[in-house]
């Protein structure tokens, strides 16, 4: 018989991150653990990551969801059940807890040359927003940690001064010293986008995430038919019209890439149901944390390494907390490795 609980934890921020939404100071993860009657000294341990006013997840109902889990975990355990559709966080959750469980409850959910520490994962380099001063001396730092992909958010400063840094940057790393990335989270208005990114693509920008706000497929098509900057689909996954219809939906959109959020999109199983529709569109894609906690990093972080895609992936938030769980991950050289078995 399966048994499972859940606990509540507020994850709180070294310092205020800037993105395009706003400052946070914390955010909210549920632990969820698992066990079997018949072996109840082996557990295995989920992360339910919510980001407050992004997460699909309805908030209003859900701890009432997830007790309901709790109360009847071997109901929802294939990830099938109907009534988890509305709650990607849940299931990404249990299907970690799940996995875990499967494997002895040693934290090793997929094991590989990078559960070794014999491989490691090129990741981005991310910058919050703040002063002009400010991202500069992260990218800076970044460069000096050894990353050789920048992510930096636009939208939410004045753009001229964003494209002032962009340019700065640009002067100071070449596009053979480092990719840069940018991601506007929706904030442009779609009259003046392409305009903007006619601008944006004078600098040699790898990318540029989710543009214009989600939820308007013809507008967001055409602007992925004129861009001169390579548009990636983040927020447009979320939404319920675009995970029921994933082939309609990159058919009409044609993105260059998609970025893959599995707490946000129900898990490794959904997610890798975008992949596959993104491969027949030829549509790149990378994986991305959502300010997990170093429970959702580890488990995120092994299966993006079984993955085999050698592009930059966004796996470097684990030291943003000041009240994570401990880790048995470090970024060296640009790259996410596993340096010792995970303890939390």
């Amino acid at each position: 018989m399966l048994k499972a609980t859940a606990s509540k934890h507020i994850l709180k921020f070294h310092t205020p991150v800037g993105t395009s939404r706003g400052y946070l100071t914390t955010k909210t993860s549920y632990i969820i653990s698992i066990l079997d009657t018949n072996e109840p000294d082996i557990k295995g341990t989920g992360e339910c990551s919510l980001i407050k006013g992004l997460s699909p997840d309805p908030e209003n109902d859900f701890e009432v969801m997830l007790a309901k889990v709790c109360e009847d975990p071997a109901k929802y355990i294939s990830f099938a059940n109907p009534d988890l559709n509305c709650y990607p966080s849940i299931r990404f959750g249990l299907e970690t807890a799940w996995k875990d469980l499967q494997s002895g409850g040693k934290k090793i959910l997929f094991s590989s040359d990078f559960t070794e520490n014999r491989s490691g994962i090129p990741i981005n380099g991310l910058i919050w927003m703040g002063s002009r001063a400010n991202i500069l001396q992260q990218v800076r730092m970044r460069i000096e940690e050894g990353y050789r992909c920048i992510k930096m958010k636009v939208g939410a400063l004045d753009f001229k001064e964003e494209i002032g840094i962009l340019k700065t940057i640009r002067q100071e790393y070449k596009n053979d010293d480092i990719v840069l990335r940018v991601d506007a989270n929706g904030a442009f208005q779609y009259e003046k986008a392409l305009e903007k990114l006619k601008i944006l693509s004078e600098l040699e920008l790898h990318s540029i995430e989710q543009p214009i706000k989600p939820g308007n497929w013809e507008l967001m098509a055409e602007l992925c038919e004129k861009s001169p900057v390579p548009v990636a689909l983040d927020e447009e996954l979320f939404f319920r019209d675009a995970v029921d219809n994933k082939s309609n939906l990159l058919s009409v959109i044609r993105p260059r890439y998609i970025i893959l959020k599995p707490s946000m999109l129900g898990g490794f199983a959904k997610s890798m149901e975008w992949i596959h529709e993104a491969e027949k569109t030829n549509s790149g894609w990378w994986i991305t944390s959502a300010l997990e906690s170093n429970i959702g990093l580890n488990a995120l972080a092994q299966w993006t390494f079984t993955l085999n895609n050698p592009t930059y992936h966004g796996l470097g938030t684990g030291k943003l907390f000041s009240n994570n769980f401990p880790s048995a991950l470090e970024i060296r050289n640009g790259e996410l490795r596993m340096i010792s078995k995970p303890a939390f």
